[in-house]
């Protein structure tokens, strides 16, 4: 079944914006796993706006579902990954002033690059995924750097949900099953929320992973950690 990984930038974003510790990372992440996420997803920038490189030190002891690290591969990023060895890297082309990722690699464009990037964290016993859009020759070029998953960049199908969710998922059903034919494992993320999480999983049982963030933690405002995690699992489960 698809796991969920909760990402938890946004808590430090609120946690930056006052200083000090409130809220405690170290502490959501433990009660993101105590409520039921299978893994828990980090993506330190340059800038640490959010997620600090400190945060990442102090949470991989605590937990004991998988930490998956995002972010893009300069020297700091992969000293940390290194160094941490968390049980997967998601490889991200952000730009360093970028909000949010918007966009996947250009795998063709920067395959030595990817491909030597994999066979280092491949040697670290660290599992590696390459965020990619649904085009299926940059998906074909994924499979030979190495990589051992692919995250879909799910952005275009929340945008594209309301106005047909059938007509929205078909890029990501068709990326998805060259995915699995090239022995690619697959995630997802982006802008996944309880409105369309379920009609994608249902669609796509291939999906190994979904990393959430924003919309999971927007939703707790209202309804509270536990109980929001329990309607995301929930949501993944009815797909079943």
């Amino acid at each position: 079944m698809t796991k969920l990984s909760v990402n938890i930038n946004k808590v430090a974003t609120i946690r930056n914006s006052r200083g000090g510790n409130i809220p405690d990372i170290a502490k959501v992440a433990q009660d993101c796993e105590r409520f039921g996420a299978q893994g828990i997803t980090v993506h330190p920038r340059p800038d640490e706006r959010h997620i600090r490189y400190s945060d990442v030190y102090e949470i991989k002891p605590l937990i004991k579902v998988e930490l998956n690290i995002e972010g893009y591969p300069n020297q700091r990023f992969i000293e940390l990954v290194t160094d941490i060895k968390p049980t997967q890297v998601t490889l991200v082309p952000d730009d360093p002033d970028a909000l949010t990722s918007n966009r996947g690699w250009d795998v063709e464009t920067h395959f030595d690059k990817l491909t030597e990037i994999a066979e280092l964290f491949r040697s670290k016993g660290i599992r590696t995924s390459i965020f990619v859009e649904t085009d299926l020759k940059n998906i074909a070029c994924a499979a030979k750097t190495g990589a051992d998953r692919i995250e879909l960049y799910t952005g275009p199908y929340a945008e594209n949900y309301a106005k047909g969710r059938e007509d929205a998922i078909v890029p990501f059903i068709e990326a998805a099953n060259m995915a699995k034919e090239l022995g690619l494992k697959i995630n997802a993320g982006h802008d996944l929320n309880l409105l369309n999480l379920g009609y994608f999983v249902s669609q796509i049982p291939l999906i190994d992973e979904v990393s959430i963030g924003h919309a999971l933690i927007s939703d707790a405002l209202y309804h509270g950690l536990e109980k929001t995690i329990s309607m995301y699992n929930e949501c993944i489960k009815q797909m079943y």
